[in-house]
């Protein structure tokens, strides 16, 4: 059922552990829905696409493969760095009319990097649509938690959302390589243009105008501070990833982003209308949930990173047989978004969120036994498909536990902390354990070894996150209790 997103009044909230039963939506609310989600796909199918294409673009366009890195970077950068900033900006002047503008910002960049004549075109046109990443995301999340009511309603959104989210990551990696072999690797962002122009149109008419009824002041410090940090973090983390971290730019910007979101929180703690309020930072829901959605992500992605050198370099899978075992993977996330949703309802979000992440610990605990036998492929699909679906679950339990008893005018907060969770755990799960893998002379050993501490590292938040969300049942919602109040 949609609300009326232009009041800051909200109906009391429901605990996020009481059972409710699965709503029906109107049309109005499906096409609503078919927007948001239709947008959040293009952007989780542009983290991927271009990954198998990247050979073949630096071929065409004379970058080195050294330079190959940044077709990444100039997206992540800005993606990852901007999100609060937007976030806070949608919430203040609108997030429908923001939301339409990186829409069409992200269509243009589309059209400029399909179409580029030499790489500085190319990673102009990936910089802007990162930027347009950073409008839509949280814009979207915002829209889409405030038109459907908090309870059946937004579970289901929510649901939704989080399975188009990893099945157009899943996608991404499938369709990268057909689109490169068979009309080449300018067909990869030709496909992002003509996504976001059937979405276009369609935004002004359906989605609602939503902001915050006083519009305070933009915290312009806070704002320069924490996307510098930000941008900093994810430059140091990304570059890492291919050179290590002994470089002295990683480790001047990793400092440099570090000193920046330090001295956000001091600024944010000091001014009277902060980017982000650190109350909401000590709600148990928001801390806690955060971390299960940094853990979900980066140990998940860098699964798969490790698993696509493993096919194609232990076992020697072509390109086309890796793609089947991840859309084998997509299948069973398709799956679990349907099914999230139920368990949600019967069991509450919490419960939810710690189950998912304890199943997505336990078959990636399957994986350090891989071999150089062929019989491994099974093994492997069979274990990341299963830990993909409590992945799936884990996504939208975190949006879920995050997002609940946070009001209206916050919403945009709420969900660019969601979003950012989610960009930097993309970010730094390949760099901190996809490399163990890749800088070892025996890769079947570096595989094993990852998937270990990943297991760990999972199991491990699993259960810490269960002890800080601690609750009995019909206590009442868990949100608004601080992190030190017991």
């Amino acid at each position: 059922m949609a609300i009326d997103t232009t009041s800051s009044t909200t109906a009391p909230n429901p605990p996020l552990d009481t059972p409710r039963l699965t709503p029906r939506l109107s049309t109005r609310d499906k096409l609503v829905l078919f927007v948001l989600c239709a947008a959040q796909f293009m952007v989780a199918l542009d983290f991927s696409v271009l990954n198998v294409a990247l050979p073949v673009l630096g071929a065409d366009l004379g970058m080195s493969t050294s330079a190959l890195q940044w077709a990444v970077t100039a997206f992540a950068l800005p993606s990852g760095g901007f999100l609060l900033l937007f976030g806070r900006i949608g919430d203040l002047y609108g997030r429908r009319k923001l939301f339409i503008t990186g829409l069409a910002l992200f269509a243009a960049a589309s059209v400029l990097a399909t179409f580029a004549w030499d790489p500085a075109s190319f990673l102009a046109g990936r910089a802007l649509q990162g930027l347009g990443a950073a409008v839509i995301v949280p814009t979207g999340m915002s829209l889409l938690t405030t038109t459907f009511a908090e309870g059946p309603a937004r579970d289901r959104a929510l649901g939704i959302s989080g399975t188009l989210m990893s099945l157009g990551f899943t996608i991404g990696m499938v369709a990268g390589g057909v689109l490169t072999d068979t009309f080449g690797w300018r067909s990869t962002m030709g496909l992002l243009a003509v996504f976001a122009l059937i979405v276009l149109p369609l935004a002004p008419g359906l989605l609602p105008e939503s902001r915050t009824p006083d519009r305070p002041h933009l915290d312009v410090p806070g704002a320069i501070t924490v996307t510098g940090g930000l941008l900093s973090l994810i430059y140091a983390l990304t570059t890492a990833a291919d050179h290590g971290f002994g470089r002295a730019d990683v480790v001047t910007t990793l400092i440099a982003g570090l000193a920046l979101l330090t001295a956000f929180a001091v600024i944010e703690s000091r001014t009277q209308a902060p980017l982000v309020s650190l109350p909401m930072l000590r709600r148990r829901t928001v801390a806690w949930g955060n971390l299960g959605g940094l853990v979900t992500f980066s140990m998940m992605s860098t699964v798969i990173f490790v698993l696509t050198l493993y096919f194609q370099e232990t076992l020697h899978l072509a390109a086309w047989q890796t793609g089947l075992v991840f859309g084998v993977q997509g299948v069973m996330s398709v799956i679990a978004g349907a099914l999230t949703p139920r368990f949600i309802s019967r069991f509450g979000a919490r419960r939810t969120l710690v189950v998912s992440l304890t199943g997505q610990g336990a078959f990636i605990a399957a994986l350090p036994f891989l071999n150089a036998q062929t019989w491994s492929v099974w093994l492997a699909t069979a274990a990341v498909s299963l830990a993909s679906m409590f992945h799936l679950g884990a996504i939208i339990s975190y949006g879920l536990t995050v997002t609940s008893g946070v009001p209206d005018e916050e919403q945009g907060l709420a969900t660019g902390l969601v979003t950012s969770t989610q960009q930097v755990g993309l970010t730094v799960g390949i760099p901190l354990l996809g490399v163990l893998a890749t800088t070892t002379d025996d890769l079947l050993s570096g595989t094993r070894t990852v998937m270990a501490l990943n297991a760990a590292i999972v199991l491990t938040a699993a259960a810490l996150i269960a002890f800080g969300l601690r609750r009995s049942a019909g206590s009442g919602p868990v949100e608004p209790e601080p992190l030190g109040s017991r």
